[in-house]
């Protein structure tokens, strides 16, 4: 039996009480040991935060609702497998992103950058103006090799910091940051490319 997550309304927000650690552990400790409906409080208690987290990814709030209730169904099919060292909150978060990386290879959005500016920092973008570089920029970053782009995905799109999202891709803190400055030089050879062909196209 699965559990049924709860409406897709985000929660939270400014008059949300603190989150509790605690809460987290002793209903996980409850649906282990068979009581199914303990899963729905943190369902509610954590929808908000993953519907953001896969709009983020997405940019559509329909499909993030799915991809939230997917994160939530892999997560509940694989509670046994959280080791409780680690908050619940974190390997929540992650199941959920690889669940959201997975999504978007299936069909990759047309999606934003909102830290956009950290990638549009070399010269090859002085030739575009500025809606033509945030388009080549969307474009370009599905193009990416799979570990480049996710690695773009979570820190750019989402905001997450170093740690967050080494955390995320289960690599060390230098491999994260590996990737994101081989993202960024792709990235920069790829406009360089598209530039000069459209100035020999003129």
């Amino acid at each position: 039996m699965q559990p049924r997550p709860a409406g897709t309304g985000l929660t939270g927000g400014g008059g949300a009480r603190p989150v509790s650690a605690a809460e987290d552990r002793a209903q996980v400790g409850k649906v282990l040991a068979g009581d199914i409906a303990a899963f729905e409080p943190i369902v509610r208690r954590w929808q908000g935060p993953l519907v953001n987290l896969a709009y983020r990814f997405c940019r559509d709030r329909a499909r993030a609702e799915d991809m939230a209730q997917e994160a939530f169904l892999r997560a509940y099919r694989g509670l046994h497998q959280w080791r409780r060292d680690a908050a619940f909150s974190t390997w929540l978060f992650a199941v959920a992103a690889n669940v959201y990386r997975s999504e978007l290879r299936r069909i990759p959005p047309a999606v934003p950058l909102e830290r956009a500016a950290q990638l549009k920092d070399a010269r090859a973008f002085d030739g575009l103006e500025a809606q033509d570089r945030d388009r080549a920029v969307r474009e370009l970053v599905q193009t990416l090799p799979p570990k480049y782009r996710d690695a773009v995905v979570l820190f750019y799109f989402h905001e997450m910091d170093v740690p967050a999202a080494a955390r995320s891709l289960d690599v060390r803190e230098g491999t994260l940051k590996a990737r994101l400055s081989r993202a960024r030089e792709i990235l920069r050879s790829k406009l360089a490319r598209l530039l000069t062909a459209q100035k020999e196209a003129r």
